[in-house]
């Protein structure tokens, strides 16, 4: 299903080298490893296990380097991305999306592969139509319940009765095994206080709800929590078994502006080529546009708007502090101007120069691409080409 190919011949080359064509998703080798170093820490210093969200990279090569072991325990957003995890030997998986009644197949096909994956639901209608599947087919799939802690997205509020009435919904070999939760509003705020405050609501919004359920004598073995900017901020989880957390992989402008990351820990980063200019407008154009950069302007509500992204050199340093950025993208062409300071000169910018673009979001900029490729920061090569699934 997921065949591996010969060398990839860009392996070994410098990223100007014509060989690495452009645009390509670059990883900074060095920066990835402090970032997953960072994130298995802060699980050790509050007793938690860490249980990454694979869905940033989705690669095994880095899902080996991040998870605790190589059968996990991790997180994946699709079930794409559960066949190919599962595939490669992970065997400890949460699908966390609501799950939808015509997957439950490929989500009995996964586990009949000797993965132990676990869906995610937060309603009646469809706790009754997993214990219908799996009574019709003898078979068991663990559950966990969504808990809303902060009315981010979908999942049951802690306090609510529908709580209790969808674990009972839960039958035969519909096995309940947990609640989970997403601090999404963690994400609405900048600065430290407000991811703090996060944290603590995630937590004591999830510990309530299983305390809730442990009082009517239902075991509730897995309480799972997870942002970026929560793992990061959190002060106190008693009462939370593990935690979720993806894009600190990467990390991205988004996160720098939150607060949670500076810029020289953001390791994905776009090469592209300056392919011409528009002089009397101070623009230079290069060959990554929104499908390479991502539609995703998540900058633009923050205090500081980076376009489709912050322009670095090709060591990935920014080429002008924050002044010059993506202000503009087509579908293949990218339009780079100053914001502040002088306007972008030709001479400056030759056509045929490569440069690295900072993406606002790490998850969409990384999807697309055929591979991942892993860069060694002092020598500017490429170590690897890494291998990601893409799709659903």
């Amino acid at each position: 299903m997921f065949p591996h190919t010969a060398p990839d011949p860009r392996i070994g080359r410098r990223l100007d080298d014509p060989v690495v064509e452009t645009p390509a998703f670059l990883v900074s080798d060095a920066k990835l490893e402090a970032n997953l170093t960072a994130a298995k820490e802060r699980a050790k210093a509050l007793g938690v296990t860490l249980r990454p969200h694979l869905k940033t990279h989705k690669s095994i090569e880095i899902a080996r380097r991040q998870m605790m072991s190589p059968e996990g325990p991790a997180t994946v957003s699709t079930l794409l991305e559960a066949e190919y995890f599962a595939a490669n030997g992970v065997t400890d998986l949460i699908y966390a999306v609501g799950i939808a009644p015509q997957k439950l197949g490929r989500v009995e096909r996964i586990r009949a592969s000797g993965c132990d994956l676990k869906i995610l639901l937060d309603n009646v209608d469809a706790a009754r139509h997993v214990s219908a599947y799996t009574a019709a087919r003898s078979i068991e799939i663990p559950v966990l319940v969504e808990i809303d802690v902060d009315g981010h997205r979908s999942g049951i509020t802690p306090e609510s009765d529908l709580l209790l009435e969808v674990v009972k919904s839960l039958t035969g070999g519909a096995r309940f095994v947990g609640l989970l939760t997403h601090a999404g509003a963690s994400y609405d705020k900048e600065g430290a206080a407000n991811a703090r405050g996060a944290a603590r609501r995630e937590r004591d919004g999830i510990v309530l709800a299983a305390d809730r359920l442990r009082a009517e004598g239902i075991e509730v073995p897995i309480v799972s929590v997870g942002s970026t900017p929560t793992v990061f901020a959190a002060e106190d989880e008693t009462g939370v078994t593990e935690i979720r957390c993806g894009v600190y992989a990467m990390f991205d402008l988004f996160m720098t502006n939150l607060g949670v990351c500076t810029l020289d820990r953001i390791a994905g980063s776009v090469l592209t080529t300056v392919i011409g200019h528009q002089k009397e407008k101070g623009q230079v154009i290069v060959d990554a546009g929104w499908m390479a950069m991502s539609r995703d302007r998540g900058t633009a509500r923050q205090h500081e708007d980076f376009g489709y992204g912050l322009v670095c050199d090709l060591a990935g340093r920014p080429v002008r502090g924050l002044d010059v950025r993506m202000t503009g993208a087509n579908q293949e062409h990218g339009i780079l101007q100053a914001v502040a300071g002088e306007a972008l000169k030709p001479e400056d910018f030759p056509v045929g120069r490569r440069l690295r673009i900072l993406p606002n979001h790490a998850c969409p900029t990384a999807a697309p691409y055929e591979k991942l490729l892993l860069v060694e920061d002092e020598t500017l090569t490429v170590k690897a080409a890494l291998d990601h699934v893409r799709g659903w």
